[in-house]
């Protein structure tokens, strides 16, 4: 019998890019309704921009793009492009130093709000923005969301071009799309042109597990928080990953529009995500082979930190806990226990079993808001 091949699991990776100092001294570098209130108001599906159809289908059912350079010219000046700077701690010899990044962004409102990735500003100390006129701008950062790799950011700007946002539920696989972004750090508004090659990926990036778009369209790094559009001009997705293995191309990832709305919508009114359900707790994976000595620890998704009068906190649960069962389900990992929270709303009761001590204990969580710790 054939013995069957061993593939080694796929790293997929933020498309954030890194810019290298060439002189001096510096060092390496929960969801409310959309649409509603102000925020809800700016976001552009009520934009005077006018997309044009732009598709038709030929004898064979094959949808064929009329003119890209068309679609390209109507919606390319709502790409920017992002430049951070981050201070971080150095070595006894140099103490702090400079990080440089570079990614892309997407013009949501005329006003200056900016969609992009939370992993292309995380950190950030120093914001600018740059528009397809070359217009540079300071920006300052409004919220972010780890979770859905999501931020929003503001330029104070009037009458820029607001991107015209698609519906990416009704995406089919081998529908055009053209990425537009800053590939590089210093090549913006390159166009790439693909077709949506998967609608529904479960991809997992920085520890967080996402739905994603794929597409075979060229992403490279400084592409994070560009613009994915479709044959219309409409966006319909926010770009952030791309396979990372040598020799592989053709994979990128972007985050579906449609349901990033919401998120989007909640930043712009709140800063972060208010109204997603949470434990209050900061989790740990163990795992025994990972050591270099014997543990008493059992391998598992572990609670090492509890946030004070937090969901967890009132439910009686206590550091070191290891989770067993969630709402019914075996918990292997923190991935286990933020899957059945997004199935979840703040208010629900949900039931916890726990390790602790060699006794299982069981436990009833009502879920709250998250909450940060004091």
């Amino acid at each position: 019998m054939q013995t069957p091949p061993k593939f080694k699991p796929r790293t997929y990776v933020p498309v954030r890019n890194k810019i290298l100092p060439t002189a001096g001294i510096v060092l390496l570098s929960g969801i409310v309704g959309f649409g509603a209130g102000y925020a809800g108001s700016h976001l552009s599906n009520n934009t005077n921009v006018t997309i044009q159809q732009q598709t038709n289908k030929s004898n064979s059912g094959t949808i064929q793009v009329a003119d890209v350079s068309d679609v390209v010219e109507k919606c390319k000046d709502s790409v920017v492009e992002i430049t951070t700077e981050s201070v971080s701690s150095g070595n006894s010899i140099f103490g702090q130093y400079v990080s440089q990044g570079a990614g892309s962004g997407v013009i949501i409102s005329e006003d200056g709000y900016i969609v992009t990735n939370n992993h292309v500003v995380s950190g950030a100390t120093s914001l600018k923005v740059t528009t397809t006129d070359g217009t540079e701008y300071d920006a300052s950062i409004i919220g972010t969301d780890s979770q859905t790799d999501l931020a929003v950011i503001k330029i104070e700007a009037q009458n820029l071009l607001a991107a015209t946002l698609g519906d990416s539920d009704i995406l089919q696989v081998g529908d055009p799309a053209i990425a537009i972004g800053n590939p590089l750090g210093e090549l913006g508004g390159t166009v790439t042109t693909g077709i949506i090659s998967a609608t529904d990926r479960q991809i997992t990036i920085d520890n967080e597990t996402m739905t994603l778009l794929q597409t075979d369209a060229a992403i490279n790094p400084g592409n994070s928080g560009g613009g994915l559009f479709n044959a219309d001009g409409n966006l319909i997705g926010i770009v952030n990953a791309k396979e990372s293995s040598t020799g592989i191309e053709g994979l990128g990832f972007a985050i579906p529009i449609t349901p990033a709305k919401d998120v989007i919508t909640e930043l712009m009114q709140n800063g972060s995500v208010t109204s997603r359900p949470a434990l209050n707790v900061s989790l740990y994976d163990y795992t025994s082979s990972n050591q270099t000595q014997n543990s008493k620890y059992e391998d598992g998704c572990y609670i090492v930190q509890i946030v004070k009068n937090g969901a967890a906190d009132k439910a009686g649960l206590k550091q070191n806990d290891r989770i067993i069962r969630f709402d019914g389900e075996k918990i292997q990992s923190t991935s286990d226990v933020k899957a059945i929270l997004k199935k979840h709303k703040i208010g629900d009761n949900v039931k916890m079993v726990v390790d602790r001590d060699s006794k299982e204990i069981e436990v009833e969580i009502v879920l709250q808001a998250q909450t940060q710790a004091n």
